[in-house]
């Protein structure tokens, strides 16, 4: 269930919410940080940011590049020995040290490790919001256990336009590529669960089939916590259903004693 302060934050333009970001840098790309830390404000503050890992190993150069300008704590852990993930525990232990001052009302825990599914039900027993940030590979186990997954292939940052004049007619004709990946900047390519979507509002739908999108949209995280618009190509819930034509109507309302409008939507 979407915890009440989550659904405050989402329904107000005040962030609502005391986070703790914890990055685990084994299992996430630095190439996200600024998309991912834009994304946590929308949310509530962060007001502690700390990153997990071995900075003395080559596969953290990228993420030395970004610490300073986000003002990320690194938190040193060597490998003592092969195959033992000390990263993973020096983690976990720190997230219930911040837990027990009782200052935050949620944490984000970027990673897309299994593992922490343990501490994210932990969290949530304790009535903290979890939300989580991980890659498509991250096992559903550790989606669910989150109030609200986002997948951080959204977060990546658009690839910037360059003047024409200065590219060659041949290279118009190829895609770009991140070298740091040697992969495409492009969202993951997933198809629209329709069936799920429709199910899901006409749970959260009135006697005449008619939904608040704010209750749609809470209504869909509570029974995917990873639904995300983005994956499908809209930046919000609000361009998907009035975009898919084919399956939703919408109606914007105007309530009593207000010019404000609200969006509406049932099931074509």
């Amino acid at each position: 269930m979407v915890h009440p302060k989550l659904v405050a934050k989402i329904e107000s333009e005040e962030p609502a919410l005391r986070l703790a970001v914890l990055i685990d840098a084994d299992n996430a790309q630095a190439a996200v940080i600024e998309g991912l830390l834009a994304e946590v404000a929308r949310f509530g503050e962060a007001t502690v940011k700390r990153i997990y890992g071995d900075f003395t190993a080559p596969t953290s150069a990228s993420w030395k590049k970004v610490l300073q300008k986000y003002a990320i704590k690194p938190v040193q852990q060597f490998a003592y020995t092969t195959g033992k993930n000390a990263t993973d525990s020096t983690l976990i232990i720190e997230a219930m040290d911040l837990l027990y001052t009782r200052k935050f009302d949620g944490f984000c825990l970027v990673t897309s490790d299994s593992d922490f599914t343990g501490l994210a039900m932990r969290l949530r027993e304790e009535g903290l919001t979890v939300l989580g940030f991980g890659e498509q590979k991250t096992p559903e186990a550790f989606r669910n256990a989150c109030h609200k997954f986002i997948l951080t292939e959204v977060l990546r940052p658009a690839v910037q336009e360059i003047t024409l004049p200065l590219l060659k007619i041949e290279n118009l004709q190829k895609p770009i590529i991140d070298s740091s990946k040697n992969e495409l900047h492009k969202p993951p390519q997933l198809d629209f669960p329709k069936k799920f979507v429709l199910d899901a509002l006409e749970q959260s739908s009135d006697d005449a089939g008619w939904a608040h999108l704010g209750t749609f949209g809470s209504y869909l995280t509570k029974l995917q916590p990873d639904f995300d618009s983005r994956v499908y190509g809209y930046k919000k819930l609000s361009d998907l259903v009035k975009a898919m034509i084919d399956i939703f109507v919408t109606e914007e309302r105007t309530a009593v004693g207000s010019t404000q409008k609200t969006l509406y939507v049932r099931a074509k």
